[in-house]
């Protein structure tokens, strides 16, 4: 394993941007994870050293809305008050849920710019949202053979000799990702050095947990309470990273088994490419407490060696610290990376970008182009400004009209409706109270349904509905007369839809005064099976 690490850190070195980029080193460094509510805090030293690991719960107040940076910043920064840490340099990485990882293979021999022009070109293509919209980083694996060259026409072999190919793994995240992670950052009161990627802090910690043979890969799966994570690494490389949410399934199937069964899913998809490494071990890490019967589970299911993880002795870590790097893996890794001096692989925060060319020539051409717009700006300066005021002035105005000429039907709208509400007080009758009694009385949705209600003026409703049978309507009328209302008798119209009901009519009640309504003494039909009806979303996925 140990040469493959030297093969891949000779190969990086090869490629110009590996040189081009030389930040400063800082000699000590903290990783930090929000892991819900958690706060997951990892520090290393000179060498790589870790120096301490940590966790501390996250306090929100009551209100608060999770999903605000600078909500959970504050919360970190006092988590970190809580526990006596002065970060310094601080490290964050994004969860694999947030970040789209592809792997492509690239011909090899160009320089870094080339590569760096091909990864987002083949990127611009392969992402699901605007490339406008993203931060691009890629991360070189490993080295691929080159392919074999097709024989020449006569049977002899090719001249031409192919290129090598590299295996590079590109991860895409929104900008928007970047910013809530700089915004968490500043309200925790830390500075952000650097934002890379979880699952490749989890392959460098793997790096140092493992013990194979270089010819073998190691998968680390960590669990979490709703949640597993499976990262294959092989020679420091991280080859394969995916996240699977744990969804209930109804049954007597145990949380252990199904993460068994996720996991199991994505070995077999990692095996599925025969550029691969072959599979030789299996780390189990996290704090749910079922690691070891998950590892003897996965054992059992796999044929292979699977453990927990132990990072008291790979880390040089006091036995009670145990606990917490168990659920920090990913920040210990990304901690080690940021005093390395080749720093992270992947980092958002400064992501490898093509080169833009630049034209000496053309950008004198332009500059001097930019002078004479700048003299003749100055030269009618005073006049344009004048013209501008007033003509800003006018087209505010123009801007006002127009506003209150298209908000004109919204105001005509408004005073109808508060008009109806009016006439809905003075008439002292509870219509809501009726429409929920009618969905009481009225048959269940698999013989009728309810198209659309309406309150006329003179206190009377009207409810078009369609139906499965004239049967289904007959009995209608009689349910309404029994349920109090004054039913006018019914015109029953042929009218089929593409749900399958064959028959409309449209029912006008009167509610006599004498009607006394108790919900209490009134059951609703039960919804459906596969009623979606209230199901956000539902009207659009079914095109209605």
């Amino acid at each position: 394993m140990a040469d493959r690490s030297v093969q891949l850190k000779a190969l990086a070195s090869r490629l110009p941007f590996a040189r081009e980029r030389k930040p400063r080193v800082p000699t000590q460094a903290t990783a930090l994870e929000v892991d819900g509510t958690t706060l997951r805090a990892a520090q290393a030293g000179p060498g790589g050293r870790i120096a301490r690991v940590a966790s501390a719960p996250l306090e929100f107040p009551a209100d608060a809305d999770r999903s605000d940076p600078t909500v959970i910043g504050k919360a970190v920064g006092r988590a970190l008050e809580s526990l006596r840490w002065k970060p310094g340099t601080v490290v964050m990485g994004v969860a694999r849920a947030r970040v789209v990882l592809r792997n492509f293979i690239l011909p090899s021999g160009g320089g870094a710019g080339e590569l760096a022009s091909l990864v987002h070109f083949q990127a611009s293509k392969d992402l699901p949202f605007r490339t406008e919209e993203a931060v691009v980083d890629f991360q070189v694996c490993r080295e691929l053979p080159a392919p074999s060259a097709p024989p020449a026409e006569n049977g002899a072999p090719a001249a031409e000799t192919l290129r090598p190919r590299l295996d590079v793994l590109v991860a895409a995240v929104k900008a928007d990702e970047v910013a809530f992670h700089s915004r968490l950052a500043d309200a925790a009161g830390v500075r952000l050095a650097a934002l890379g990627l979880l699952p490749a802090g989890n392959a460098r910690s793997i790096a140092a947990l493992n013990a194979v043979d270089g010819a073998s890969a190691c998968a680390l799966v960590t669990l979490r309470p709703d949640d597993v994570g499976i990262e294959v690494v092989a020679a420091g490389a991280l080859l394969f990273s995916r996240g699977t949410v744990l969804k209930s399934t109804g049954d007597e199937t145990s949380p252990t088994t199904a993460a068994v069964i996720e996991v199991v899913r994505s070995i077999h998809g990692y095996a599925g490419n025969a550029t691969h490494p072959t599979l030789g071990r299996v780390l189990v890490a996290g704090t749910t407490g079922t690691e070891k019967e998950f590892a003897e589970a996965l054992t059992s299911r796999l044929g292979i060696e699977c453990a927990v993880a132990d990072p008291v002795v790979a880390f040089g870590l006091p036995a009670e610290s145990a606990a917490a790097a168990l659920g920090a893996l990913g920040a210990l890794g990304l901690a080690i990376a940021a005093v390395d001096p080749a720093g992270l692989p992947i980092d958002f925060l400064a992501p490898k970008r093509p080169p833009v060319p630049r034209d000496l020539g053309r950008i004198r051409i332009l500059a001097g182009a930019a002078v004479a717009v700048v003299v003749g700006i100055a030269v009618f300066g005073l006049r344009t400004t004048l013209v501008q005021r007033r003509t800003a002035l006018l087209n505010s105005t123009l801007a006002e009209l127009a506003d209150g000429e298209k908000k004109v039907p919204t105001y005509r709208k408004l005073t109808q409706q508060t008009a109806s509400v009016d006439a809905w007080i003075k008439a002292e009758r509870d219509w809501l109270e009726h429409v929920a009694y009618l969905a009481s009385v009225l048959p269940p949705s698999e013989e009728i349904y309810l198209k659309s209600i309406a309150i006329g003026g003179n206190g009377g409703i009207r409810l078009d509905v369609q139906a499965r049978s004239g049967e289904t309507l007959a009995r209608l009328e009689k349910q309404l007369r029994a349920a109090g209302y004054d039913v006018k008798p019914l015109a029953i119209t042929p009218g089929a839809d593409r749900f399958g009901y064959e028959f409309r009519s449209t029912v006008e009640l009167g509610v006599p005064d004498k009607l006394r309504i108790d919900l209490h003494k009134v059951k609703p039909p039960p919804r459906p099976i596969d009623d979606m009806s209230l199901e956000p979303g539902a009207y659009r996925k079914a095109g209605v």
